[in-house]
């Protein structure tokens, strides 16, 4: 009997030891820093997240992921496309797209709005790497002007659209009626 149990606990030791393992690899592979996640919205085997609600800034949004870290609440965006490409002279230094900049700069201030305290940075995390952004006063700035210039937008009958990005036009649903081709 004692053979019997001592094998028994070997196996339960052993499985838990790979179990441990699995999970923090799935950690580093989601991009989440250490910390407590205090909110998900990417699990889709979990319930449905609420958004979170800007009432002061007309914001509503649901960041993949919130870590509370040892700085504060951590927005974490998970990109299933690869980093950009860093521009010439940039060797080694990895680069978000802006969009993306400027979504996870949502993220930062509806948690500075429902934690009561802005976080230190956001993550970006791409399939081949994780992009640390400072949330500054200047990125924060920028998304309010952007906000503002959203909002004159929605009055207006005619709004400007661009056409820089060939990737963002060939995946357009309305390409068949826009008339105009991307820059290439």
């Amino acid at each position: 009997m004692w053979p019997a149990l001592l094998g028994l606990s070997v196996l339960l030791w052993v499985l838990a030891l790979w179990l441990a393992w699995r999970a923090r690899r799935a950690r580093e592979e989601s991009g989440l820093p250490r910390g407590r996640l205090v909110y998900a919205d990417a699990d889709r085997w979990a319930a449905v997240a609420r958004p979170l609600i800007s009432t002061r800034h007309g914001l509503v949004g649901k960041p993949d992921y919130l870590v509370e870290t040892d700085a504060g609440v951590v927005p974490v965006e998970v990109k299933r496309s690869h980093a950009p490409i860093p521009a010439e002279g940039a060797e080694g230094q990895v680069q978000a797209h802006l969009s993306h900049v400027m979504q996870l700069a949502a993220y930062c201030l509806l948690v500075e709005d429902t934690y009561g305290r802005p976080p230190p940075h956001g993550l970006i995390h791409y399939a081949d790497a994780t992009v640390q952004i400072p949330y500054t006063p200047a990125l924060r700035q920028a998304l309010l002007d952007l906000l503002a210039e959203m909002r004159q937008a929605q009055g207006e009958a005619e709004v400007r659209r661009s056409h820089q990005d060939p990737a963002r036009c060939r995946g357009c649903g309305v390409r068949h009626a826009c008339g105009r081709q991307a820059l290439s």
